[in-house]
């Protein structure tokens, strides 16, 4: 035994805090601020164009109406008779104008407006009737809308004092909502900060189509009152169907430019499409808050086509559109310590460092369904060789040795059918992944237990596997399920014996209960090894439990309960019984009994949220009873590991287990294995 790899073990709980210290000052040293890419800040110099359009079709100024206050509040009612409408042809005048986009002209436009776009002085509203909200009736009903799209509340005060313009509105209305983007000026510009925004359980949105909806926008500044009047006649904003805008803060000036661009889009849609709708007092409104907002409306428009252009070089250069590749990849450095007696000329072996490399592609065609391919390559001690300790009993959790070649390890297409859940593949479908697990430790071979034992109960979910079908039907908390899985290796050989039905197979029937706080599982497998390939423990446990009756073809019935208590997320307890009854098919009568049993304990958060530390104890697959022969001593398993989660895609995993007893033979020495496990996803 290399005693340096021990003492390294055992030291490495302090390692480990040390590289989690070193770890975070490394990730903050490289979390440079980066620049903001390039954007196009395309200034609109609509003070000069639209102004020139709107003179020509505006004959006389609004205020000179007859009948008409100097100063009328923005959401009085005015007969829509006593306003000239615009007609196509004015239409295509605004639409015609073209962003300037040269330096020269966003410098202007910053001038002009302040060097801090963000920050105005307040002014006060027009007048008493202007503070007032507009009033609700005859608004439509917020229908449903899938779009998740919303302008972020913030609100700064706008620069200067303006003198509003008089408005004549048409009657309140019912308004039908458009279901399309408005195509005049390429679609809203709305911006979006996940990082701002809280998490919102899904499911459909509504449209809010009033401003007074949106509770966290304050109606006294003349910016609210004309974006008021607009959109209660065009319905351009979409908001949330709790009317706000999802945050206790103001509408800030670039968030407020999204609505009026909004609003721009929609009327240019409106009057390039029927050429009667739009009011010239609403182009009035609309050139002002452009002229207002016009550095903000530039920036955000910068920033869009900066999106669009990065998104069309990911869908150019993307792998698929329906697939996601998922990775793991593990180191494993181990050595074994054994006493004599044990098949073992030496009492030792030496460290040995090993890996799994998995690569796994989740193709989805409907968003509920899962097409599963998985590469994978190993090479990890087989302690269960005659050059290592000589038993199964100390097998890792993840051993194998391919020749370091990728090879297809997993094919298989999961769908929903109703409240039931289908599984059919025709490789690598295990019993453990169409039945539910009640496990401690998520019945996970890369973070949960170290050994092959100490995973999941052999009895029940280990044997001929990997092609086949199940289905499980999902009753709120109970769940039921059938399977019936073919060997690997039988599957698709057409020879005499062997094939989907003749060949090794184990089908599968499961009771369970799943909730918050216990979980219990009642399975039964039906196995069946043909000549020459039996192995009724899947490699765990004692030689003598997988091959009762030797290579003779071999029938059981195999029972188990599963069972894992979590009262709090700090603490789970659980464990497994499994129960065998074995028959001789050919070459005798004969029957065989053999159980097995564990307890496993995992203290989640222990000393740094996300490490965990783990225990299992219990007896690997024993023969108690048997008509040839059975182990009449009986071996115990001990585990003890930590898993320290140095961020959200590697974690470092020491521990040690011990077989005390070893092929339930007192007389063979115990077996002592350490393992340092890195596992890295992505």
């Amino acid at each position: 035994m290399n005693r340096t790899f021990w003492n390294l073990l055992l030291v490495s709980p302090a390692i480990l805090g040390l590289s989690s210290v070193m770890s975070a000052t490394a990730i903050a040293a490289e979390a440079t601020a980066t620049p903001e890419a390039n954007q196009l800040a395309k200034a609109q110099s609509s003070e000069s164009k639209i102004a020139e359009i709107v003179g020509e079709i505006v004959a006389e100024p609004v205020a000179a109406a007859p009948a008409a206050p100097e100063n009328l509040a923005l959401n009085s009612s005015v007969e829509a008779a006593q306003t000239p409408v615009v007609n196509e042809a004015d239409a295509e005048k605004i639409a015609s104008i073209e962003p300037e986009t040269s330096a020269a002209a966003l410098q202007t436009t910053l001038q002009t407006t302040g060097s801090d776009i963000g920050l105005a002085a307040p002014i006060a509203p027009a007048s008493a009737a202007a503070t007032e909200p507009l009033a609700a009736a005859g608004t439509a009903e917020p229908s449903p809308q899938a779009s998740d799209l919303a302008v972020q509340s913030s609100q700064t005060e706008v620069a200067g004092k303006i003198e509003v313009p008089a408005v004549a509105s048409t009657p309140a209305t019912k308004v039908e909502i458009a279901q399309t983007p408005a195509a005049g000026m390429g679609g809203p510009i709305v911006p979006v900060a996940p990082q701002a925004l809280p998490a919102q359980p899904s499911g459909t949105m509504s449209q809010v189509t009033s401003v007074t909806q949106l509770s966290d926008v304050r109606p006294t500044d003349w910016a609210f009152q004309a974006l008021q009047s607009l959109v209660e006649r065009y319905s351009c904003i979409v908001g949330y169907p709790d009317g706000t805008y999802r945050g206790n803060r103001a509408l800030t000036r670039y968030e407020f430019a999204a609505g009026v661009n909004a609003c721009l889009d929609s009327i240019t849609q409106l009057i390039g499409s029927t050429g009667n709708l739009v009011t010239r007092d609403d182009l009035a409104i609309l050139q002002r808050l452009q002229e207002e907002f016009a550095a903000e409306l530039a920036t955000l428009r910068g920033r869009v086509d900066g999106l669009e252009a990065r998104t069309a070089e990911l869908e150019a250069n993307q792998f698929s559109t329906t697939t996601k590749l998922a990775g793991e990849a593990i180191f494993a450095v181990s050595d074994t310590f054994v006493g004599d007696g044990t098949n073992l000329e030496d009492d030792e072996t030496v460290t040995n460092f090993g890996y799994r490399v998995r690569l796994n592609f989740n193709t989805s065609f409907t968003g509920r369904d899962l097409l599963r391919t998985r590469l994978q390559a190993v090479n990890t001690a087989r302690y269960d060789r005659a050059t290592a300790t000589g038993t199964n009993m100390a097998r890792l959790a993840f051993d194998g040795d391919d020749g370091s070649q990728f090879t297809l390890d997993e094919l298989y297409y999961r769908f929903p059918v109703g409240r039931a859940t289908v599984f059919v593949g025709p490789k690598g479908l295990d019993l453990d992944e169409i039945a539910d697990q009640a496990s401690t430790f998520g019945n996970s071979t890369s973070n949960g237990s170290l050994s092959r034992f100490g995973v999941r109960n052999p009895a029940v979910f280990r044997g001929p596997q990997g092609a086949g079908a199940s289905v499980s039907f999902n009753l709120g908390s109970l769940r039921a399920t059938a399977g019936y899985l073919a060997g690997d290796g039988d599957a698709p050989n057409p020879a005499d014996g062997r094939g989907v039905f003749d060949g090794s197979f184990s089908a599968l029937g499961q009771i369970g209960f799943f909730s918050r706080p216990f979980d219990l599982g009642l399975t039964y497998t039906r196995k069946y090894n043909r000549a020459g390939d039996v192995s009724l423990m899947g490699g765990v446990g004692s030689a003598l439990a997988n091959r009762p009756f030797d290579q003779s073809p071999t029938a059981s019935d195999n029972y188990g309960v599963q069972v894992n208590f979590k009262p709090s997320s700090r603490f789970q307890i659980g464990g497994w019984y499994g129960y065998t009854k074995a028959e001789q098919l050919r070459g005798g009568n004969n029957d065989a009994t053999i159980q097995n049993g564990a307890i496993t304990v995992a203290l989640g958060d222990f000393a740094r949220q996300g490490n965990v530390l783990g225990f299992v104890f219990g007896v690997p697959p024993k023969v108690t009873e048997s008509d040839v022969a059975r182990n009449r001593n009986t071996s115990y398993h001990l585990e003890g590991f930590y898993r320290f989660q140095v961020n959200d895609f590697i974690s470092v995993t020491p521990g040690v287990y011990v077989i005390l007893n070893p092929e339930h033979n007192n007389n063979n020495e115990d077996i002592w294995v350490g393992l340092l496990r890195t596992t890295f996803s992505f």
